[in-house]
């Protein structure tokens, strides 16, 4: 597993973000585990969630030249790595979006930098359905950006139905040929409750519950 991956689970960890036991998603599913971005709640916690967020990007290997933080978590999460970003000599532009228009003062739903003609990379801590990205995509195109990645920090990596194996972010992928990036996914988490023995007992319902919702790794 690279570093970014094994950071950010314990990170996940530590801010209690990633916690164990029984959850019952909005899907009606139990799952041995939840996520939730909003506990990297300090300073010091979005500091290095940016890091490996950024790590995680650079190893991609995707181009481009702005960001799009959408609303809410993806507001912290974009600004976190963006001033990782400029820790690393670049200085990138950053765009997120209200949920409301603004009727008074400069007025619309964007603030920050103009997106037209640039590549923008979205933003966001997971991609579920798929539906909030693809709202993403309308505003940046309908701003004039180019969509050139998404990243999410975990990726369930798991079925959205039965009739279809592929995970949200593989069909999101396939959708708008767009590459989707995971700072850390469902066998990365399997991997590091392996090798932690505080988590290893978690390690067979983690198992139990990807072979029943686990997405198609072919896509």
């Amino acid at each position: 597993m690279s570093d970014h991956r094994s950071r950010f689970l314990q990170l996940a960890l530590n801010a209690d973000a990633l916690r164990f036991g029984q959850f019952t998603l909005k899907s009606g599913r139990v799952s041995p585990y939840f996520f939730n971005a909003g506990r990297f709640d300090t300073g010091l916690a979005l500091a290095q969630l940016g890091n490996c967020y950024a790590d995680a990007v650079e190893s991609s290997g995707v181009a481009f030249d702005q960001l799009f933080g959408p609303a809410y978590k993806g507001i912290p999460l974009a600004t976190a790595i963006a001033c990782e970003f400029s820790h690393r000599g670049r200085n990138l532009p950053l765009t997120f979006n209200r949920k409301e228009a603004k009727d008074h003062g400069e007025g619309g739903t964007l603030i920050g930098a103009d997106m037209a003609g640039k590549r923008i990379l979205i933003v966001d801590d997971v991609i579920t359905a798929g539906t909030a990205i693809r709202e993403a995509l309308a505003i940046i195109r309908a701003a004039n950006g180019i969509p050139a990645g998404i990243v999410v920090a975990l990726d369930r990596q798991e079925i959205a139905s039965e009739d279809d194996r592929r995970s949200a972010a593989q069909a999101v992928a396939a959708e708008t040929g767009i590459p989707v990036i995971a700072v850390a996914n469902l066998a990365d988490l399997l991997a590091f409750a392996s090798g932690n023995p505080e988590l290893v007992g978690y390690r067979e319902p983690l198992l139990a519950y990807r072979a029943r919702y686990g997405s198609n790794p072919t896509g």
